[in-house]
């Protein structure tokens, strides 16, 4: 707590000093702006007879947008730790120029009983002026991030529209000159850029090119961050060739929230290859991936995972001696290439007809009929408690409102008649719209507590779902397996089936209704 330069003299403060700059510029001079922050609040602390911590909490080239940040990191653990009576800085945007960061920072610094003050704003945390002020201030400083922040937007989507370079990862083809923010020709990727669209156009894979590229000791780009990290060179796959075939910077584009302007760097594909590249991709991958969605009926699509490397698996078909024939593959394998996964693909009919004998028999398991009658219990109560929530909750609302009603009344006589009337009558009507809701809430409340399904019933439904199987469409089987079953794994040699035990109590309710409403049928006749 910060207190006057009387109290100070008999109670001396620890202080510690805060300093920090956004760039690095200059930092490398004998005296920067650090320099003279920290000059000008040790000045201060004198002025107040107060002790200056000998620690320096200093952040040179980080912003304050946020937290990550070593010197305020220290200066929070030493908070903790007690050792700060207060925190010292030249202006308040040097500690934070965030907001939501600042709140938090100030409310540790209330539960540690440590103060806060600025030199150049000459307040504290001590007053309610003074914390009103703060939180002006830091507004303020918000703003002018928030402003610089669009400006660099502005300035980002200008440079881009005049086809400039200004930022981003190395990539296949191009070096860059850093201090012109220019994109230079190497010869050498260039040659693979313009080999990769080429064997494309031919082969009409980018499995196939990534293989070949393998193959042939190619690796994707590599580079070294500004901290020496080395980064790709990593082997070819259809993901790497695609982003290559779709990169309009190959053409001497600049894109640009999806628009393309002309570049200021040289293109090394020829627009007639870059056409007819599209094109086939065009053919070959999008519309065929659609083209095999469409087709092929999968039971298990969205459930099916490879127990090897844990992708999912997708459905598709081949044809053979005009034959369509269905399956499943991996998605890493269909990626990276079959031979990078023992399981690979499944052929449909095997593994559909596995996974429905699996469940034939669990149907005929007194453990799952047990465990189906609980998950049946559970889900009812589950329901019911959410209908007493919400109708406890327009209970509530109906009393406010007829409160707010019953003040409305009496304010008829001093208050503007017509404004009063609007507002009755809006209050009025929210009133009845709650009433109707309450009504229906109750008729929920009621049919729900109507007799539930005995064990029985439940067993006697499971074992009616064999027998209409066969009946079914395909997509109203699709719809119960993905009801029934959560996930299924396949491996080279076994598969594992995980079940929605809610799921199987939701199924045993529609067959229940179907079956009674049969019997109503037969009574009928």
């Amino acid at each position: 707590m910060i207190q006057s330069a009387t109290e100070s003299e008999t109670r001396p403060t620890r202080c510690a000093v805060y300093v920090r700059k956004s760039h690095e510029e200059g930092l490398d001079m004998p005296f920067n702006s650090l320099h003279a922050q920290q000059e000008a609040c040790r000045a201060y602390i004198k002025s107040q007879g107060w002790g200056a911590l000998p620690d320096e909490y200093s952040d040179g080239g980080y912003t304050g947008a946020n937290t990550d940040r070593p010197g305020v990191q220290q200066l929070m653990q030493d908070i903790e730790s007690g050792k700060v009576d207060c925190v010292v800085v030249h202006r308040v945007d040097r500690l934070s120029r965030s907001l939501v960061d600042f709140a938090k920072m100030m409310e540790k610094f209330d539960q540690r009983g440590v103060a806060f003050v600025s030199v150049t704003q000459r307040f504290d945390t001590t007053s309610s002026m003074g914390r009103l002020t703060l939180n002006i201030l830091l507004s303020f400083a918000q703003f002018e991030r928030e402003i610089i922040a669009e400006r660099i937007r502005d300035k980002i989507s200008a440079a881009k529209k005049r086809g400039q370079w200004i930022g981003g990862h190395p990539f296949l083809g191009y070096d860059i000159d850093h201090p012109n923010r220019k994109l230079l020709v190497n010869d050498e990727e260039a040659k693979l850029v313009r080999l990769i669209f080429e064997r494309f156009v031919k082969t009409g894979s980018c499995l196939k090119v990534a293989r070949e590229l393998n193959a042939q000791g190619h690796r994707t780009k590599s580079w070294k961050t500004a901290k020496g990290k080395d980064n790709g060179g990593q082997p070819w796959n259809k993901v790497y060739v695609y982003r290559v075939l779709t990169n309009p910077k190959y053409i001497g584009l600049i894109d640009y929230k999806g628009q393309n302007y002309p570049g200021q760097h040289q293109a090394i594909v020829d627009k007639a290859m870059w056409d007819r590249a599209q094109a086939v991709m065009g053919k070959n991958c999008r519309n065929r991936a659609a083209q095999t969605r469409r087709q092929t009926a999968a039971l298990l699509k969205g459930i099916l995972r490879c127990g090897h490397c844990g992708k999912a698996m997708g459905s598709s078909h081949t044809k053979r001696r005009g034959k369509q024939y269905a399956y499943y593959v991996c998605n890493g394998a269909e990626k990276n290439g079959y031979n990078t996964c023992p399981v690979k693909s499944v052929a449909a009919g095997h593994i559909e007809a596995a996974v429905i004998d699996h469940l034939r028999g669990v149907f005929r398991s007194p453990d799952l009929v047990a465990q189906t009658y609980r998950a049946v219990l559970d889900q009812a109560g589950q329901q019911q408690e959410t209908v007493r929530r919400e109708k406890a909750a327009v209970q509530r609302r109906l009393a406010d409102l007829r409160k707010m009603i019953r003040n409305l009344a009496k304010a008829g006589d001093d208050g503007p008649v017509g404004a009063i009337s609007a507002e009755l009558r809006k209050v009025n009507q929210e009133y009845a719209e709650a009433e109707n809701r309450l009504g229906e809430l109750d008729a929920r409340l009621e049919a729900a507590q109507g007799d539930l399904p005995v064990e029985q019933d439940v067993a006697q439904a499971l074992r009616n779902i064999e027998p209409l199987w066969d009946e079914l469409f395909p997509a109203e089987k699709e719809r119960i397996v993905k009801l029934l079953v959560q996930e299924v794994v396949v491996d080279v040699d076994n598969m594992t089936v995980r079940l929605r035990p809610g799921g199987v109590g939701s199924l045993v309710g529609e067959i229940t209704a179907v079956a009674d409403d049969a019997e109503e049928r037969m009574a009928a006749v």
